[in-house]
C-alpha cells in the first residue's frame, strides 16, 4: 500500500451509512483492539487518540471505546466522526473528559493522526473496488504505529469479523464469535468484509479457510462434551497446522479462548484478477 500524502478534501469524504448501532454491539473487537493494541497506546508520549469512524445514530460505540482504551491506557481519547450532521448535533450532549464528536468522513478531519481508526460496519454499503482506496486513505492518516481496524458484524455482536491494517497496509483478519450461537465455523462467512465477503467461492483462499476449519471443527466434535469453547480451541490448534496463524503461547490461547481466531493477511488476501 502507498505511504503517499492524500490531500485534504474541501468536503467530507464517503456516504451516510444505515446507522443501525446497538449498545455492545461491538464489544468483541473493543477487546481484541485493547489487547493487542494495548501495548502501544501505553508506550504513546502524548495521550493516545483514537477514531470511531462512522458511529451511527447513536454514539453507544464511542463511548463504549473509550471506556475499554482507558481500561488499557488510562489516558486514550476518542473522537467519533461521523458523516451525517444530524447524528453529530446528537451526540454532542455525550461529550465529556475524552470524548467528543466530529463531521467528517474517511479524510478524518483532526489536527493530529490518530494511533487507532475503527471502521466498524461501514464499508458493507460500498463496492468492494472502492475498499483498497478508503483503506489506503484511512492508513495514511495513521500515526506511526498506528492501526486501522475495519470490519463487519452482526446486530447484537455476536459474530464478526475484522481486517486490521497497519500504515503498510492490511496484516491480519480476526474471525470472533460467541461459541454458544455456532452452528459451524462458516457461520461467521456472512460477516465477512467488504474486501473478502464477495470472494468466499471456490479457488479464493478466504473459502478454503473456512472449509478447513469446518473440517477441523468436524473432527473436534467429541470436544463438545466439554463445551464449545474446548471444541473451538481444539479446532483452531488443529486449524494451525496448515494456516499461519497469530498469537503464541498463552497470548494466543487466551484470544482462542474468547471465541477468536487471527490469520495473517497474505494467506486470505483475494485472488488477483
Amino acid at each position: 500500500m502507498s505511504a503517499r500524502t492524500i490531500p485534504p478534501p474541501s468536503r467530507p469524504v464517503g456516504a451516510v451509512t444505515r446507522g443501525t448501532t446497538n449498545p455492545n454491539r461491538l464489544r468483541r473487537m473493543d477487546r481484541w483492539i485493547a489487547a493487542v493494541h494495548g501495548p502501544a497506546l501505553r508506550r504513546s508520549a502524548a495521550a493516545p487518540v483514537a477514531v470511531d469512524l462512522g458511529y451511527g445514530a447513536a454514539p453507544w460505540t464511542a463511548v463504549e471505546l473509550l471506556q475499554r482504551l482507558r481500561a488499557a491506557e488510562p489516558r486514550s481519547k476518542v473522537v467519533g466522526i461521523e458523516i451525517e450532521p444530524a447524528r453529530v448535533a446528537a451526540a454532542r450532549p455525550y461529550e465529556r473528559d475524552g470524548l467528543r464528536f466530529l463531521h467528517g468522513g474517511f479524510e478524518v478531519p483532526l489536527p493530529e493522526r490518530p494511533l487507532l481508526i475503527r471502521a466498524a460496519n461501514v464499508l458493507r454499503q460500498y463496492d468492494e473496488d472502492q475498499v483498497a482506496a478508503v483503506w489506503e486513505r484511512l492508513c495514511a492518516r495513521l500515526a506511526p504505529g498506528g492501526l486501522l481496524v475495519e470490519g463487519t458484524c452482526d446486530e447484537i455482536g455476536r459474530r464478526h469479523v475484522w481486517v486490521a491494517l497497519g500504515p503498510e497496509g492490511p496484516r491480519t483478519v480476526t474471525f470472533a464469535t460467541r461459541l454458544g450461537s455456532l452452528e459451524r465455523p462458516s457461520d461467521l462467512a456472512e460477516r465477512l468484509p467488504k474486501a473478502l465477503i464477495h470472494r468466499n467461492v471456490p479457488g479464493e483462499p478466504v473459502h478454503a479457510f473456512l472449509r478447513d476449519f469446518d473440517r477441523a471443527w468436524a473432527a473436534a466434535a467429541p470436544y463438545a462434551t466439554l463445551g464449545a469453547r474446548q471444541r473451538w480451541m481444539r479446532a483452531v490448534r488443529d486449524l494451525a497446522a496448515d494456516w499461519p496463524l497469530t498469537g503464541a503461547g498463552s497470548d494466543g490461547l487466551r484470544r482462542w479462548r474468547q471465541g477468536e481466531v487471527t490469520v495473517k493477511w497474505p494467506a486470505l488476501a483475494p485472488n488477483s484478477g
